[in-house]
């Protein structure tokens, strides 16, 4: 069992940066007298972050240089400027030339004092200990021993080296590469670094598949090998290139707030408009059939295989096979009410309520059942990497067939297909077409809605 993270809040560094970025612009706006003040603040707000989707304003990394941080401000700071001034424009807003260039000149200055201070307060922070990421380097060889000593010297890059791994014997290795997947697994550890150079195709391979296993990130130091396949970034740290793997545009906190702030207006527009009137009339009718409550919770593994209670209308008479005996074609443990709100999906209606606290998606790879999961773990390789996401209500998988029950090892090999196609490759654009498929999908009525 590995360790637990001491980092457990840095993953609010962003929306924190987010917030001082708002609060300057609302300063910043604050000097224009609109008629519609609210509105006026949520424009600007809203193309400043449009902006920085662009510019890359906000991917500045551990070890981004300064140049590279001026750039993206620069970028930034003369798009917006333009921007604000087609809006005063465009609104025929008057302002003294001599006022507007005061106005622009104090918020840029503030801009670049605060996105510097920031900067140099997390270089000293994790100077100092903080915010560091625990790492091992599979790999002894020159090229690896330099590496380290660029991150011995880069105190303020945050990084602790832990051990060496490597399949060559020498006093300073701890173990083969095996030995290594099961430290990892023992201890915690944020980063694998891998030299490419004393790996072979098969084992960069395997231990692709081991990180997708235990969410954990892997960086390769390249040579002329390649990596099957998968999304590789560039890093430097000072002069050294370093190959990242990124399994998904979800990696990036930008994409991660879209997602969320979807899933929540979404979920919360349903709840309000369908869920208050449809569920008690679905309730009433699960009642009058048979005996039992309305709704049905069940454990399922979403993001990192954590467990949560999932939430469905009861479509069964109550049964002791519930949790464990997927439902199969004219089950004859569904009642006839059942049977309807399984055929037109009704019966998920409720997981918006998952949506809404979190646990789920609208949009992601279907959960199973724990029994289900447990069965697929044992053969279908790559089965762990579908819960580097939060699961979802539909997915892509659904919407291509590939629902409900599993007969054979096609349906479960196209399923995971899918289901890591869409995590590789995911969009906002890319959920809205899946519901749209799906609501579609429920329209024309589906095969193996059963």
């Amino acid at each position: 069992m590995r360790r637990k993270s001491s980092h457990r809040y840095s993953f609010l560094l962003i929306p924190i940066i987010y917030l001082i970025d708002s609060s300057l612009i609302y300063l910043f706006y604050k000097n224009f007298k609109f008629e519609r003040p609210v509105l006026a603040f949520l424009f600007m707000l809203l193309v400043w972050f449009f902006i920085s989707f662009f510019t890359k304003f906000y991917k500045v990394y551990r070890n981004t240089r300064p140049a590279d941080i001026i750039s993206k401000s620069i970028h930034q700071v003369v798009v917006y400027n333009l921007s604000v001034i087609s809006f005063l424009h465009i609104i025929e807003y008057e302002l003294p030339d001599k006022t507007l260039l005061r106005y622009f000149l104090i918020f840029n200055i503030a801009l670049f004092l605060i996105k510097f201070l920031i900067y140099a307060l997390l270089k000293i922070y994790r100077a100092k200990g903080g915010n560091i990421r625990r790492y091992i380097i599979i790999g002894y060889n020159n090229e690896t021993k330099k590496f380290k000593e660029i991150l011995d010297k880069r105190v303020d890059y945050g990084y602790v080296f832990d051990k060496f791994f490597s399949n060559t014997g020498h006093s300073e290795v701890y173990g083969d590469i095996e030995a290594a997947k099961k430290y990892v697994k023992e201890n915690y550890v944020d980063v694998i670094f891998c030299s490419l150079n004393e790996c072979s195709d098969e084992q960069i391979k395997d231990l692709i598949d081991f990180i997708d296993d235990n969410f954990i990130k892997i960086k390769f130091i390249p040579d002329n090998k390649k990596i099957l396949g998968k999304r590789l970034k560039l890093d430097y740290f000072e002069y050294y290139p370093v190959l990242s793997l990124n399994r998904s545009p979800l990696d990036e906190p930008i994409n991660k707030i879209s997602k969320r702030s979807f899933d929540i207006i979404f979920s919360l527009l349903v709840m309000i408009f369908v869920l208050s009137w449809l569920i008690p009339i679905l309730g009433i009718l699960i009642k009058l059939e048979s005996k039992g409550p309305v709704f049905f919770k069940q454990i399922r593994n979403g993001i990192n295989y954590s467990p949560f209670s999932c939430y469905k209308l009861r479509s069964m008479r109550p049964n002791h096979q519930a949790d464990t005996k997927q439902v199969t074609k004219d089950d004859d443990r569904i009642t006839k009410v059942g049977k309807f709100i399984r055929k037109t999906s009704l019966d998920e209606l409720p997981q918006f309520i998952n949506v809404f606290l979190g646990d789920m998606s609208v949009v992601g790879p279907r959960p199973h059942m724990v029994k289900e999961n447990e069965k697929f773990l044992k053969r279908v390789s790559k089965f762990m990497g579908r819960h580097y996401v939060k699961p979802g209500i539909t997915g892509l998988a659904q919407v291509k067939g590939y629902r409900g029950e599993v007969v054979t090892d096609n349906d479960i090999n196209n399923r995971l297909k899918y289901d890591l196609h869409y995590i590789e490759n995911w969009s906002l654009w890319l959920d809205i077409k899946i519901i749209a498929f799906t609501v579609i999908n429920v329209i024309k009525g589906e095969e193996k809605a059963y």
